[in-house]
């Protein structure tokens, strides 16, 4: 007998050890092909067979242990009296009165009162020999068939049946025995494999391709808006399971914004015919890009300097950031370019000049030196990134983020080499936030989504609009994938708000971690399960009996030593209560455009030689060299 209290399943009662889901489908078979015989005999038999069936049957059965046995079979005679048992040949349905017994429900044919034939009845109860009988029954009333012959159809309903209840029955009966061996689930999330987990979502969404199933293993499309998020060491995988991702984003047609620190997106998926831009200042395939550009209103300028300029961790040194952001947001209300905002950054009496008048005068006055150095240097910190940016021309395309959020018309690549990712870093992560802020608002009618991929997303600075993004963007359907190395890599960007942002993503993808802190966190996000085990003592003795106990226990679905120790392209994949466990074969796509087009920089040149270290000519001493040597020449004619 079972109760439910709390939603848990109180056991009372011993499990049975038999498999009782066999036993039962079994059982469930039997009474189905009863039922099929019995219909089938009284449909589909000729009435002579279902007479003389069981005479059929009891004369096969004893032939071998009985010579003869009592029978009474149907008899026809013609008007001489001369009676021979019937054959199939000599009756039809129909009914034939008998004077002292119920009516025959046979008559004679056509053929047989042809013959002579006159009179049907039930012969007395006389001797025959079992064989020679079950011979003749078979090749004058059953044409050649054995009794199972004759029930063959009944009989193969049966087995079809049987063989459909009870692979699913035997599988029953395993999951109760493991049940009973580990222990039954009473709460917490379940470990299913990508066939169980396509069963139990029904996910109409991306989907990643496992070896254990042929099908893709989806997530459902509304649970794209809820953002994904991927986990794991270098080599684990991340980066093959995020192209799967990019290869569904580009057979829908929607646009991605992927940031790709190693340059192996941009090879494979970049295509300038269908408008896709690279935004990297050293790449020859940038377009042109200005912070100012991108304002709409005066108030927005706080947003791109707070994109540039990081705040501290040390209390002390908010006033050296805060100031500065405020000083590069009144710069960008003149309206300069890149280059103009590197010339004021080097020229302090032009800033002076523009902050005259402000709140903002005070804090670099002339009179506290220390204050306005301080500030000064911070607010110059950026001058290197601005200063690789490419001028303006009109041979070379504009971009701005505001604009393309409008249109989203293909895809941005955010590329880097590793010697040049900390130079380009504020770039980056400027260009993310301000995609971000401006994709915040709900899609006008028309707009396809737009994917933020973001692979390495520790490799970025802080990124303030982040964190909105992922708890807030749900509304504007603007799915966000993030990978990621580590927690700890996070918390130390973005403080005790990394836990809230990890927690964000619905669909969470757990690969190899083998940082112990980052493997437990990864066993605690994944949850906790509560398990109910059977103990049985046995007892011998006079009075031999059985008593068990049942012990609930709370325990982890995946250790943390299991995460730590996973094979490269193996995965956790959790989405809600279903946790699937998966692998993923290593499938390359094919490069096509190069990682990066080197563009050339002004005052880029080393002024020597590396090799040597030989001081290198600039163009005014070449020219000087070369005066010198006419002159020189001159001289000597002379």
């Amino acid at each position: 007998m079972n109760t439910t209290h709390w939603g848990r399943k109180e056991t009372i009662v011993t499990p049975p050890q038999a498999p009782i889901y066999s036993y039962a489908a079994i059982a469930l078979v039997l009474i189905l092909t009863a039922a099929f015989l019995r219909i089938y005999m009284g449909v589909f038999m000729p009435p002579l067979e279902r007479y003389d069936l069981w005479p059929y049957i009891q004369s096969g059965a004893l032939t071998g242990l009985k010579q003869t046995s009592q029978y009474q079979f149907l008899d026809v005679s013609d008007k001489h009296l001369h009676a021979h048992p019937a054959i199939a040949a000599d009756v039809e349905p129909g009914v034939t009165t008998m004077e002292f017994a119920r009516p025959l429900p046979l008559q004679l044919t056509m053929s047989a009162r042809a013959a002579g034939l006159v009179f049907l009845y039930r012969g007395p109860k006389t001797a025959y020999r079992n064989g020679p009988l079950h011979t003749y029954l078979q090749q004058f009333v059953y044409g050649g068939h054995s009794v199972t012959g004759v029930f063959r159809w009944p009989l193969l309903a049966g087995l079809v049946v049987l063989l459909s209840v009870l692979p699913f029955a035997a599988r029953k009966d395993v999951d109760r025995f493991r049940e009973m061996k580990y222990g039954r689930l009473l709460k917490g999330p379940v470990r299913v494999t990508p066939v169980g987990f396509n069963r139990a979502v029904k996910g109409d969404g991306v989907g990643f391709r496992t070896i254990e199933s042929k099908k893709l293993m989806r997530i459902p499309r509304l649970a794209e808006g809820q953002h994904i998020e991927l986990m794991g060491d270098t080599g684990a995988g991340k980066t093959r399971l995020i192209m799967q991702i990019l290869m569904q984003i580009k057979e829908r047609g929607h646009s991605a914004i992927v940031y790709d620190p190693a340059c192996e997106f941009v090879q494979r998926f970049y295509e300038s015919k269908n408008g896709d831009i690279i935004l990297n200042p050293l790449d020859a395939r940038c377009p042109y890009w200005g912070p100012s550009e991108e304002l709409r209103r005066r108030a927005e300028a706080k947003a791109i300097a707070a994109s540039l300029y990081q705040p501290t961790t040390d209390k002390k040194g908010e006033f050296f950031t805060e100031t500065p952001q405020k000083i590069f947001a009144h710069l960008l209300t003149f309206g300069p370019s890149p280059q103009e905002l590197v010339e004021w950054m080097a020229n302090p009496d032009e800033i002076d000049r523009r902050v005259q008048n402000t709140e903002m005068a005070t804090m670099i006055a002339k009179g506290a030196q220390q204050q306005r150095n301080g500030v000064l240097a911070s607010l110059g910190l950026i001058a290197d990134s601005l200063r690789m940016l490419p001028r303006k021309d009109n041979n070379r395309n504009h971009w701005s983020a505001t604009e393309w959020s409008e249109s989203r018309r293909g895809w941005i690549f955010l590329t880097s080499k590793p010697s040049e990712r900390e130079a380009l870093r504020p770039l980056h992560s400027l260009w993310i936030d301000l995609l971000v802020l401006r994709l915040l608002n709900e899609p006008k009618e028309g707009q396809h989504p737009v994917w933020f991929v973001l692979d390495e997303l520790a490799s970025l600075q802080r990124l303030p609009q982040l964190h909105t993004a992922i708890t807030e963007n749900r509304k504007s359907k603007n799915p966000i994938v993030l990978g990621f190395q580590g927690k700890a890599q996070l918390e130390y960007i973005y403080g005790h708000m990394a836990e809230v942002m990890l927690s964000q993503p619905a669909t969470k993808i757990f690969l190899k971690t083998t940082e112990p802190k980052a493997a437990e966190w990864v066993s605690s996000a994944i949850g906790k399960v509560e398990i109910e085990r059977m103990r049985q003592t046995h007892f011998d003795g006079s009075r031999t009996g059985k008593n068990f106990t049942l012990e609930r226990q709370v325990e982890p679905l995946v250790l943390d030593s299991e995460i730590s120790g996973l094979p490269d392209r193996h995965a956790y994949l959790k989405l809600g209560n279903y946790v699937a466990c998966f692998s993923f074969a290593y499938h390359d796509i094919p490069a096509t455009q190069p990682a990066f087009v080197p563009r050339p920089l002004d005052d880029d040149e080393l002024g020597f030689d590396p090799k040597t270290l030989a001081k290198k000519q600039t163009e005014p001493d070449a020219i000087e060299e070369s005066a010198e040597s006419i002159q020189s020449g001159f001289s000597l004619g002379d």
